[in-house]
């Protein structure tokens, strides 16, 4: 079974697991360098429903939001690895500077967003994009606490600063 889906894909997929009445859940990143951080984040969002969809920004779209730097590693791959997580039912690439189209296409049940985040924030740089959407029907907004002193950013600086 292929893991890594395409928007229409991933909307046809998740159209049949909420007739088999699963519990969809989403949650989105760059994950451009994936460390231990990512992978409990994932767990927890996973045990929040039956079925773990990941949306991945592309690669234009993390140049756009982290620098002409980023990513490190190009989108296939980082799609691919996030996949690879026993956490991870099916992770999907899109282009936009938020997950919101591709919210609105999933229909999440619940919506995962790290700590960074604020559920209750209407606007601003805490709010949830698409939590709006997926109130509308019923769903949750959930946040999970990072994991202290794990970032793709520090791993950068750190290698940066060894170099």
């Amino acid at each position: 079974m292929r893991r890594i889906l395409t928007r229409e894909e991933i909307t046809e997929r998740c159209a049949a697991l909420r007739r088999e009445g699963r519990r969809i859940v989403f949650t989105n990143g760059c994950f451009d360098i994936l460390h231990i951080g990512h992978a409990q984040y994932l767990e927890i969002a996973r045990s929040l429903g039956d079925v773990l969809i990941v949306g991945i920004n592309d690669d234009a779209s993390v140049r756009r939001l982290k620098g002409n730097a980023r990513p490190v590693m190009h989108e296939t791959d980082r799609a691919g690895l996030v996949a690879s997580l026993r956490a991870v039912d099916f992770t999907s690439i899109f282009g936009e500077d938020t997950p919101y189209e591709l919210i609105r296409a999933i229909e999440p049940d619940v919506l995962v967003k790290g700590g960074d985040y604020d559920p209750a924030a209407t606007e601003g740089p805490r709010y949830i994009v698409g939590s709006d959407v997926v109130r509308s029907r019923g769903g949750e907004v959930r946040v999970i606490e990072f994991v202290e002193g794990r970032s793709t950013s520090g791993i950068i600086d750190r290698i940066r600063s060894d170099c």
